[in-house]
């Protein structure tokens, strides 16, 4: 089993906490950390700056297909962003843990 992080990004924690644990409950990612940002980008031709919250989603790779859906269901963004990170190295007691916390 191959052990991944996918991030996304949310307009507000409520919306971020609603995503996390409706993942937390279908029991497609093991553990899901928060985190308020600032992000920089452009949009229909416009630097916007906006506070976000940052969710960081540890599951098993072949989870991703249904993590990233159950995203695009849930998400308020036309363009969320979700991103797949391979963990290249992993005790073997989070790997369990990961094991044992998803589908």
């Amino acid at each position: 089993m191959k052990a991944v992080i996918i991030q996304t990004t949310t307009s507000s924690k409520e919306e971020a906490k609603n995503i996390a644990e409706i993942l937390i409950k279908y029991k497609l990612a093991a553990c899901i950390q928060l985190k308020e940002i600032e992000s920089i980008y452009n949009w229909d031709g416009k630097l916007c700056c906006e506070r976000e919250t940052l969710l960081s989603i540890k599951t098993k790779k072949e989870l991703f297909s249904k993590v990233k859906s159950k995203i695009l269901e849930l998400h308020s963004y036309d363009t969320p962003e979700i991103i797949e990170l391979d963990i290249s190295n992993i005790s073997e007691n989070y790997l369990k843990f990961i094991k044992e916390n998803t589908i």
